[in-house]
C-alpha cells in the first residue's frame, strides 16, 4: 500500500518515469495505478492524439516498442498503456532493449498481471534503472478485514468488524469484488456512516445470521439450536453456500484448533500471530478449545475429511448434499 501511494504522489508532484512495469498476483492495485496514470498525466485534450491502449493478446513486444519511439502531438508527453501483458510473458524480455533507451516523452505502463519478471534478467534490471517495477502482492484472508477497514476509512467511511469479515468470508481475498461491492453500498449510503452487517445483508445479499462465520461459531460454542438453523439453511439455500466451501473452513477452524492447544502462550495477540487470523476471532478459538479437546479435535478433522469424500460421491450412495451436513454437525457436536 505505501509502495503505491508513493508512486501517485511521485506522479502528483511531477516526478513521471518514462515505464511502469506493474506485476504480480494481486490485480486490484495493478488496475489502480494504471487508471490514475489513464486519467491524470495527461490533460483531457492532449488524449486523442496521445494516449493509447493496447493488449497484450493483440499485439507484439515490437508493437509496444514501435507505438512507444512515437514523438507526442501537441503535447509533452505521450501514454502508452499495454493490459494484460502477461499474454506476452513469453517474448516480453525483448522490451529490454528499449528500456535500455526509453524514448523520454513517452509513458510506458504495463500491466503484467498474475505474474512477474525474472529479476536476475535483463529486462527488470533495465526498467529498475529508469522507471518503476511494482509488484502487487496477495493479500493473506486474514489481512482482507484490515484492508476493507482502511479502504472504508479513506472514503470517509466506518464498518463493523463482523460486516467486514461477511465480505471476507463471502468474497474471500478478491480486492477487486470486495472494492466494488464497498463502491455499490458507499452510493447509498450517507458520508461519515458506518456499514453495518445489516447493510452487508441487504444491499449485497449476504446473511448476517445464516453464514459460514456464523456456524463455525455455533458449533464452537457447542450451540446445537443455532447450528441446526444454519445448516438447515444450508441445505435450502446450497447455491449460495457450498458445501465444498463449509467443509473446507470448518477444516481450517478445526486445524487451527490444534495449533491453539498446542500453545503455551494464548495471550490474544500470540494466538492471533500464531494462527494467522483477525484478533477478533481469538475468542471463538478459545471458546472452542474448552469443548473440543485435542483428541476430539483429531477426530473430528478425520470426519470433515469422510464427509468431503462423500460430497464428492465417494461412498455416499447418493446422499443429498443437506443430509452430508447435517450427518457432519451431529457427529461434530456429539
Amino acid at each position: 500500500m505505501s509502495d503505491v501511494t508513493k508512486i501517485v504522489s511521485d506522479i502528483k508532484n511531477g516526478d513521471i518515469k518514462p515505464i511502469y512495469f506493474l506485476m504480480g498476483e494481486e490485480p486490484y492495485y495493478i488496475d489502480k495505478i494504471s487508471e490514475y496514470i489513464e486519467k491524470n498525466i495527461l490533460h483531457e485534450e492532449e488524449k486523442g492524439f496521445n494516449q493509447m491502449v493496447l493488449y497484450g493478446r493483440d499485439v507484439s513486444v515490437e508493437d509496444i516498442i514501435d507505438n512507444a519511439k512515437r514523438f507526442p502531438m501537441m503535447a509533452e508527453r505521450q501514454v502508452v498503456i499495454v493490459k494484460e501483458a502477461q499474454d506476452l510473458s513469453r517474448s516480453i524480455e525483448k522490451l529490454s532493449s528499449y528500456a535500455q533507451n526509453v524514448q523520454p516523452s513517452t509513458v510506458l505502463v504495463l500491466c503484467y498481471k498474475y505474474k512477474k519478471i525474472d529479476k536476475r534478467k535483463a529486462l527488470y534490471k533495465a526498467i529498475n534503472k529508469v522507471g518503476v517495477v511494482y509488484e502487487s502482492k496477495k493479500l493473506y484472508e486474514n489481512q482482507v478485514a484490515d484492508w476493507v477497514r482502511r479502504v472504508v476509512s479513506g472514503k470517509r467511511y466506518d464498518i463493523e468488524t463482523k460486516a467486514a469479515l461477511m465480505l471476507v468470508e463471502f468474497l474471500g481475498s478478491d480486492l477487486s469484488r470486495i472494492s466494488n461491492e464497498l463502491d455499490k453500498l458507499m452510493v447509498i449510503l450517507p458520508e461519515n456512516s458506518k456499514i453495518t452487517a445489516d447493510d452487508i445483508e441487504k444491499n449485497i445479499g449476504i446473511s448476517k445470521d445464516y453464514n459460514n462465520f456464523e456456524l463455525r461459531k455455533a458449533i464452537g460454542e457447542r450451540n446445537i439450536l443455532n447450528s441446526n438453523k444454519i445448516i438447515n439453511y444450508f441445505a435450502k439455500n446450497q447455491k449460495s453456500n457450498p458445501l465444498v466451501m463449509t467443509i473446507s473452513l470448518l477444516n481450517s477452524f478445526f486445524t487451527q484448533l490444534l495449533i491453539f492447544h498446542s500453545l503455551n502462550d494464548k495471550s490474544k495477540n500470540n494466538v492471533a500471530k500464531a494462527l494467522g487470523i483477525n484478533p477478533y476471532f481469538v475468542t471463538d478459538y478459545s471458546n472452542a478449545a474448552k469443548n473440543y479437546p485435542m483428541r476430539k479435535v483429531s477426530q473430528i478433522i478425520a470426519l470433515l475429511r469422510e464427509a468431503d469424500l462423500k460430497s464428492k460421491g465417494v461412498g455416499a450412495n447418493a446422499l443429498p448434499v443437506g443430509e452430508i451436513l447435517k450427518e457432519l454437525v451431529f457427529k461434530i457436536i456429539h
